[in-house]
């Protein structure tokens, strides 16, 4: 067999393997050892090799570190109670307005998302704060469950990332870039979601009914309660752009910022604490071992020459880049539907990234490009987080809305798929969406 039929056997092997639940890292490690024996008749000592140096190498890779921070700052935000003062604050502002707590929810989906960077997080904390609200006033199972589910992709999508990390990493693209280009978009995203909220309540009446008008002292005081969040998002995004930090220091003030705010106004103490150091070491550990079976993966696809030989095939089909382009953002949406969001980076960036490089677009820089395909690519992966039947988000939100079915909640997210699609047709046609802060910074 030639290296391009194996590496696109172990591929859909793999694919075989994630359709039969197998872990997602075991998969990768599984894939990318059947392709080095392939390529070496069966001789193990390529492998061993490459796995004797894997750990280290990636490992070592110091722009990691600032993964388990970005996780800590989060578990700090979620058991110090920041996510209440969040809701808090959108609800004073716009609960009086029909549709306004759901909009509410979203608006602190946004808030907890630029503390936090995981968009299951999102969701379960903000639904433990929201769905009660929501359905002691009075909204729908269809609308709450459908919001909160859609609201908490925002967790990725409003920076800092964890993907947009990784993506980083693989790519050896800027942080800092890519978390000032996602700004927009994740802004277009939120308000987006809103604007569902609003036409199907007009729609709708019932499944949104306007609460109590909140007075300005109640208001000015919930604003004044989240400014310390506004403050660690500041210091964490303009820190690592603005070149006062680098993203590892500027995640380790975000998480110490957190820490102290949870502790002070949250009023966090130590089974707190010690749950959210036990739950950024499980969450670390999981995403550490899904990347080191996508590295011994795609060192596996790099020995069968399959993301090059895909690439000179794409830049010497004549196809329009555009339908290239719209081509991988429909495979995305499809693996969406077996596998998580981290997963379809590592898994795919190695073989489209190459693809997106050699093609011309709006005659974009390099640079530009890179950025531009990472903040798509992350907005495409949010869909798979509420694309059902497997979207990771309505399970969390079925587990904590035990009294809507999940057919209701699919049914609910759907308005916000409509919403997600047309967002990334505009983010397509119009690249200045994620470039113009960029170059403004």
């Amino acid at each position: 067999m030639s290296g391009m039929a194996i590496g696109l056997t172990v591929f859909a092997g793999l694919l075989a393997l994630l359709a039969l639940r197998v872990h997602v890292g075991v998969g990768m490690f599984i894939g990318g050892a059947a392709a080095y024996l392939a390529m070496n008749q069966g001789d193990p000592n390529a492998l061993l090799f490459t796995m004797n140096h894997l750990a280290y190498a990636r490992l070592s890779n110091y722009d990691l570190a600032v993964i388990p921070l970005f996780m800590l700052m989060g578990q700090f935000a979620t058991h110090g109670g920041l996510s209440k003062s969040l809701f808090r604050c959108a609800a004073a502002f716009l609960g009086h307005f029909r549709g306004g707590l759901a909009m509410a929810a979203t608006g602190a989906c946004a808030g907890f998302g630029a503390i936090c960077g995981s968009s299951l997080a999102t969701a379960a904390t903000m639904a433990q704060v929201a769905l009660p609200e929501l359905r002691a006033h009075g909204y729908s199972g269809r609308l709450a469950t459908g919001t909160l589910a859609a609201a908490g992709t925002l967790g990725i999508m409003i920076p800092p990332s964890v993907p947009l990390v990784v993506y980083a990493v693989l790519t050896q693209e800027s942080i800092g870039k890519l978390f000032v280009a996602a700004v927009i978009p994740g802004l277009i995203a939120m308000l987006g979601y809103m604007l569902v909220i609003r036409i199907v309540v007009t729609l709708d009446p019932k499944a949104g009914p306007a609460g109590g008008k909140a007075p300005w002292s109640e208001r000015l005081a919930a604003l004044l309660g989240v400014l310390p969040v506004a403050g660690v998002f500041v210091v964490v995004i303009v820190g690592i752009y603005g070149g006062w930090a680098n993203p590892t220091e500027a995640a380790s003030i975000g998480a110490a910022a957190c820490g102290v705010l949870a502790i002070v106004n949250g009023g966090m103490r130590w089974p707190g604490i010690q749950a959210s150091l036990i739950g950024t070491a499980h969450a670390t550990a999981m995403i550490f071992l899904v990347l080191l079976g996508a590295d011994l993966l795609n060192s596996g696809l790099a020995v069968t020459q399959l993301p090059n030989e895909l690439a000179t095939w794409v830049k010497n089909s004549g196809l329009p880049p555009l339908a290239v382009l719209v081509a991988i953002l429909v495979v995305y949406v499809l693996l969406g539907c077996v596998m998580d969001s981290l997963a379809m980076i590592l898994l795919t960036i190695p073989i489209f990234y190459p693809m997106v490089m050699g093609l011309d677009f709006y005659g974009m820089s390099a640079p530009d490009k890179s950025v531009w395909f990472g903040i798509l690519a992350l907005m495409v992966v949010e869909i798979g987080l509420v694309h059902p039947p497997v979207g990771m988000n309505l399970f969390i939100i079925q587990k904590l809305a035990k009294d809507v079915p999940y057919l209701e909640t699919a049914k609910g997210v759907m308005p916000f798929l409509t919403s997600d699609f047309i967002r990334i047709s505009f983010l397509v046609a119009f690249p200045a969406l994620s470039l113009w802060l960029v170059h403004s910074m």
